[in-house]
């Protein structure tokens, strides 16, 4: 595993889970009209209604290619009451706006920030992703005291390790859930060369996990080829809400079935027996004939506070009253995200937590 090491760690690697405190909330300001078709750069306003709830509870930290998009990102912050004061913007060049995928993990090692910079390529399907790629590297120079970019050997080469942060989750206590088709098996999959145990591995020394949680794919309408963030995710050690769909008609009926199945009698890294608590899905969005990845399971936990996707669906209400007992402590908020999904991903997809030291 290469590394741009400055001073031995003092102690072991450590991926923190979402719920844990944060120094900050990564976000990218949109520009590419691309991807939301016919709906322009009307997604902004997401972007500020995030940042102005975040903004509340911890830092946030904006993404902006250039001066004139940082002055256009400051007026509508302003606009809709956001203080300037805790908002940081970093000026990089960027193909998308989904944060999670092309900004590096940030692990610990005590009280040392440690960037795991993966490679990103696009997921595996889109060829302008050059630009993101190289946005996540600088931020992990600037922003932690050692920049991991983990590597593997393929034909007699090292070779850097594909992923993006929202194939996996983590507990924080040493358990990640993945799924095969995104990283083993999948036409796309990340690192099929690695396989189960070497995939493991790398988790294992730059992540600090020890047991993986495999489940076999993604849910339909996912362009990723099947992350995690759309259908299940840690709520606390040992327990997991998976996203259940009772129509047998929808084919995520199957596909949820199959992970449901897997989950049942799983046992996390510290032989807890994982509870799976069922979340909601929304009824199918489509748009132009395409099925969209809507899911409730693309939220983002921050400092006192849950940002859930909502979709103008009679399911809303149930996904948020479920977050909010899962979650007693904590502002749970719904985000519209109706238009934002059009780009193939939600909330979850357009943040990436700065773990607090």
């Amino acid at each position: 595993m290469a590394s741009a090491r400055s001073k031995p760690r003092s102690a072991p690697l450590r991926m923190p889970a979402e719920w844990e405190p944060h120094a900050a909330t990564w976000l990218a300001w949109p520009h590419n009209e691309t991807d939301w078709p016919g709906k322009g750069l009307m997604v902004e306003w997401v972007f500020v209604e995030m940042a102005r709830l975040l903004h509340q509870r911890e830092r946030v930290r904006i993404v902006v290619a250039s001066r004139a998009e940082q002055n256009r990102a400051k007026k509508k912050l302003a606009q809709e009451g956001v203080e300037l004061s805790r908002v940081d913007f970093f000026r990089a060049a960027t193909d998308r706006s989904w944060t999670r995928d092309f900004l590096p993990t940030f692990v610990r090692s005590g009280k040392r920030a440690v960037a795991v910079k993966w490679q990103f390529n696009g997921w595996a399907r889109y060829p302008d992703w050059a630009k993101d790629d190289r946005a996540g590297e600088a931020v992990a120079r600037r922003f932690a005291a050692e920049v991991l970019r983990p590597t593997h050997p393929m034909r007699g080469k090292e070779r850097r390790v594909v992923l993006e942060g929202g194939a996996i989750d983590v507990d924080g206590e040493g358990t990640l859930l993945a799924t095969e088709q995104c990283l083993l098996t999948g036409p796309r999959a990340r690192n099929r060369s690695l396989g189960r145990e070497g995939t493991e591995r790398v988790f294992l020394e730059a992540l600090g996990v020890s047991r993986v949680l495999w489940l076999p794919e993604g849910i339909e309408g996912d362009d990723t080829s099947g992350h995690i963030d759309d259908f299940a995710r840690f709520v606390a050690p040992g327990r997991v809400v998976l996203a259940e769909e009772p129509r047998r008609s929808d084919p995520n009926h199957r596909l949820l079935a199959r992970a449901r199945e897997r989950l049942r009698g799983a046992r996390d890294a510290r032989g807890r027996r994982v509870e799976v608590i069922p979340l909601p899905m929304p009824e199918p969005v489509v748009f132009a004939g395409q099925r969209l990845p809507a899911s409730y399971a693309n939220f983002y936990l921050a400092n006192g506070l849950v940002l859930v996707p909502t979709f103008n669906d009679p399911a809303d209400a149930r996904a948020l009253g479920l977050l909010r007992e899962l979650f007693p402590s904590r502002r749970v908020v719904g985000v519209h995200c109706r238009d934002l999904v059009l780009g193939l991903g939600t909330l979850h997809c357009s943040t990436q937590q700065e773990p607090a030291a």
